[in-house]
């Protein structure tokens, strides 16, 4: 390198560095509470630009009504804080819409790129927190005992919203006001996304728990419980799309959830269903649901209540239960589906026998042990623990329940492992036949069903697992 281009180049770095530190001491930090420069919030909001952030002095009550309307960026959001003072959040509290952040029309530009975070929300006549922006983050905040909707998206002007380690309680009010009712805007934010994860959402006064028409959901790790009506709805757009149901297909991932009917002091239907996905009669998702680990306490009604269109719906690794009875996994009378003909699979739940509606889609899991039978009874003794591996084992369908796998046809093989066992999965459910090889220099001498025919018949129910299919060599 030639010393000019040596002096361009160190001219070029300090450059840089001197742009990014003027960029880093251009944000502003704004102080509000008793005693500062502001002691309302609204005169700080009118005033942040790109990565300010406003210190709310926690242990005192604000008044609410605030409305952000200036845009931070993806790089340098703006950043709203709750200081907890003597453990205690700082309450803003009141006004039609206790906060906003607003994107007026046309919707273009508006309070995007925001963190609010800290804060206790109240009483908000209509809205706790309205959203109506993109790329806002609200955590580690409480809402209660608004008498309307406690956090709302909007149909339009509304992007990405992430609701985390958030607390929603004692909100909504009859069938059309809600605890959490979020939906994105996808004419102008399209591939918009709800998350929720972490949060815990109890004892809404009306309505659903949980409320979506956003383009994608991810409702992720939550505890939601105690709703008037759904502890979990997931439809399609009503408005957001400018009346075109196919602009936009909207899928949902439930993943890792506690969603529990119970019954409230707001005197709800602890049998209402759980959940509601497809539509509510005003908009549809024409789209996908993934329900995968969370743990589903019900009332008599159906967990999944499926409406209008969509087009599929997966089940894997749930558990599912009703204290005193059986569960009602699906209700389907009033849905339609896009391939005309419905679209469920499931694998690996975990459901009382005796449970009404179960898919016939659902998968299930043979499972079982060639063991070594080292006395030669054919009887396992608690001393003969070592499996028989390289032992073939094939899984035959039985079309007459009679034990022949002859008038059968294979539907899988597994090789015995090192520990004896062997696994079939994803079964459908029916009658089958297992069909054990002995190894070389091995013979039968028995197995879990008292014979001595390297065959075990069972049949096996939509979503249910069958262990303990034992071989004795």
């Amino acid at each position: 390198m030639l010393n000019g281009e040596r002096i361009a180049a160190r001219f070029l770095i300090t450059s840089l560095f001197a742009m990014a530190w003027v960029t880093a001491a251009a944000a502003a930090v704004y102080h509000v509470g008793p005693g500062q420069s502001y002691t309302q919030l609204q005169p700080a909001a009118d005033l942040v630009d790109p990565g300010d952030t406003v210190l709310v002095d926690g242990d005192a009550t604000y008044d609410g009504g605030v409305v952000f309307t200036r845009a931070g960026t993806a790089d340098a959001p703006i950043v709203i804080l709750g200081v907890r003072i003597n453990g205690n959040r700082p309450v803003l509290s009141g006004g039609t819409n206790t906060v906003t952040f607003e994107s007026p029309w046309p919707y273009d530009s508006g309070a995007d790129h925001y963190v609010f975070q800290g804060f206790e929300v109240a009483a908000g006549t209509f809205r706790g927190i309205y959203h109506q922006a993109d790329d806002l983050t609200v955590r580690d905040v409480l809402v209660r005992d608004c008498p309307a909707h406690g956090i709302l998206g909007a149909d339009q002007g509304s992007g990405s919203c992430l609701l985390e380690f958030v607390e929603v309680r004692n909100c909504g009010n009859g069938g059309s006001q809600h605890q959490i009712y979020m939906a994105t805007d996808e004419v102008h934010h399209p591939g918009s996304v709800f998350r929720m994860r972490h949060c815990y959402v109890h004892d809404g006064d009306g309505g659903n728990n949980v409320k979506s028409r956003a383009e994608r959901n991810e409702i992720h790790y939550n505890w939601i419980e105690g709703a008037y009506y759904h502890e979990l709805e997931l439809i399609g757009c009503d408005g957001g799309d400018t009346g075109n149901v196919h602009l936009r297909r909207e899928d949902s991932d439930v993943v890792g959830n506690v969603l529990r009917k119970r019954r409230t002091a707001a005197g709800n239907d602890s049998n209402f269903a759980v959940t509601r996905i497809g539509g509510d009669g005003t908009g549809m998702t024409h789209g996908r649901y993934r329900f995968a680990n969370n743990t589903i306490l019900c009332g008599t009604g159906a967990v999944f209540r499926c409406f209008d269109t969509l087009e599929s719906v997966e089940m894997h690794n749930n558990v599912f239960y009703r204290s005193g009875g059986g569960v009602n996994l699906m209700r389907t009378v009033d849905a339609g589906w896009v391939h005309d003909t419905a679209v469920i699979a499931g694998s690996n739940n975990w459901v009382y026998q005796g449970a009404a509606n179960v898919p016939a889609q659902w998968t299930g899991t043979i499972q079982g042990t060639v063991w070594v039978d080292t006395n030669g009874d054919g009887i396992k003794q608690a001393g003969e623990t070592t499996g028989n591996s390289g032992a073939a084992v094939e899984l035959f369908t039985d079309p007459n329940g009679d034990g022949n796998p002859a008038d059968g046809v294979s539907v899988d093989s597994q090789t015995s492992g090192l520990d004896g066992t062997y696994t079939f999965s994803d079964v459908l459910p029916g009658d089958y036949v297992i069909v054990e090889t002995n190894v070389a220099g091995y013979t039968s001498t028995g197995d879990s069903q008292g014979d001595n025919d390297d065959q075990i018949s069972l049949s096996l129910s939509a979503g249910a697992n069958s262990s303990g299919n034992d071989f004795l060599d």
